[in-house]
């Protein structure tokens, strides 16, 4: 017979786990974000490459890591229900299917300076842009398997060590990025290559210490991670995927939504896809809150739903919410209050386009702050949906509202009412809110419907 927590402890808990997860997708954005830092002091053009280089890849990334957002949940309903077996067999397949498809996705950034002058970028930034990827590109791989271990990681609630590896990847890149865009210390001056090398290097070195520790720690030693590798488990590979395509398309859904407004963005102008990027970089950041919390909100659901307790998996779920609430309120203070201050971190002020960038970003800012809670809402909700492995209707809901709402929102705002790049981000409040109600009345109608099994 379980007990239901009281909403304190589940605060607690929630904190305990959720907290080190916010701190490491911190890390791992202040890679992107100090490569962006880097760049915009190195130029507005390499800038530009460098952010539409970083979000293409992004895409390519969030389609491979569905698979490691399906380890997390699975890893915790068996962890919860003691199948060693089971998790060594999920996080060993997941690991597979994201060697698999790094592999088959490097064509695509081999050839990416013609995909984007279809999409109708300008050549300069597209052959820059391209550079970029052939190198990103060898890291998709190792980027994915070092998720696919923080998911494997975070649903055993050991959630430090991710922490602390992820704070060395990024003084890592720091000085690798130092070294290789500008040509200090002796190195190459590479540009937007340096920054992709960088990236390539800490990438690999971050996904060996994270293995090292998965397979030495003595208290994860039982479960044999790393125990006939070689050895294909058709069975839970198929698990992995059938539960793992979903998240990956709804992760796709909601990244071509920001995507494709940088695409539009780059029809108007370098100067304002520069200003939008670095705004992005920005509420990035302030995602990962969300992202920790929801990914917290994801263990413990899991864990629940593998004990089959629903009323603590509900009471559980209403903390997290209120925790994600309190979150978006203060990041909204924050845009509102010092939008300038923020843009202006990420440029060079001596340069003569700098001020357009600062007064453009700041704009968009000050509109970003208007979909914090909507967004908070709509990734919470996934990731409750996803702890008790409800990822297909959930899909189909969340490109709905990215794609049938949100993109064209952001079109006709932008071009047809003349609203320019303000137009774009005010389709993406409108596509974010959409999804936010969608997801939340599809979990909760579950939640409930759960109320005679409990």
């Amino acid at each position: 017979m379980t007990q239901t927590l009281s909403p304190k402890a589940h605060a607690q808990a929630i904190l305990a786990l959720g907290l080190p997860l916010v701190g490491s997708h911190l890390a791992q954005m202040a890679l992107h974000v100090t490569d962006t830092v880097m760049l915009g002091w190195y130029g507005v053009t390499p800038l530009a490459a460098g952010v539409l280089g970083s979000t293409c890849f992004f895409v390519v990334f969030v389609l491979g890591n569905g698979f490691a957002h399906a380890v997390m949940p699975m890893v915790a309903a068996a962890a919860g229900q003691g199948d060693d077996v089971q998790v060594r067999r999920t996080v060993r397949m997941g690991l597979w299917l994201s060697i698999i498809y790094g592999v088959i996705c490097y064509p695509v950034f081999w050839y990416s300076g013609a995909i984007l002058l279809a999409l109708g970028q300008q050549p300069d930034v597209a052959g820059l842009t391209q550079d970029f990827l052939r190198v990103a590109g060898l890291g998709m791989m190792p980027a994915l398997l070092i998720m696919v271990l923080k998911s494997y990681l975070a649903a055993l609630q050991r959630t430090q060590v991710v922490l602390w590896v992820t704070i060395g990847a990024v003084l890592v890149n720091i000085a690798l990025g130092w070294a290789l865009i500008f040509g200090n210390w002796g190195a190459p001056e590479w540009g937007v290559v340096g920054a992709a090398t960088a990236s390539v290097i800490v990438q690999s070195l971050t996904f060996i210490a994270l293995a090292i520790y998965a397979g030495a720690l003595p208290a994860l030693r039982h479960f044999n991670l790393w125990q006939r590798f070689w050895r294909p488990d058709w069975q839970a590979m198929g698990q992995v995927y059938r539960l793992g395509w979903p998240i990956a398309v709804t992760g796709l859904s909601e990244t071509g939504l920001f995507t494709a407004t940088s695409i539009m963005m780059g029809w108007i102008g370098t100067v304002e896809l520069a200003a939008h990027g670095i705004t992005l970089q920005a509420v990035s950041v302030t995602f990962m809150l969300h992202v920790g919390l929801s990914n917290a909100a994801t263990v413990r659901a899991g864990r629940s739903f593998g004990i089959g307790d629903w009323p603590d998996l509900r009471a559980g779920a209403k903390v997290a919410i209120g925790l994600s609430i309190l979150a978006a309120v203060a990041i909204i203070a924050v845009f509102l209050v010092i939008p300038e201050a923020i843009i202006s971190a990420f440029v060079d002020l001596q340069k003569p386009e700098s001020a357009d960038i600062v007064r453009i970003g700041a704009g968009l800012l000050i509109i970003a702050a208007l979909f914090q809670l909507t967004d908070a809402a709509q990734v919470m909700a996934l990731g409750l949906l996803r702890g008790i492995q409800d990822t297909k209707v959930p899909f189909l809901l969340a490109a709905i509202s990215y794609w049938g709402v949100g993109i064209p929102a952001s079109y006709l705002l932008a071009f047809r009412f003349g609203l320019g790049g303000q137009g774009l981000w005010l389709g993406l409040v409108i596509g974010l809110s959409v999804a936010a109600s969608l997801l939340n009345i599809r979990f909760w109608t579950r939640a409930r419907s759960t109320r005679t099994r409990a």
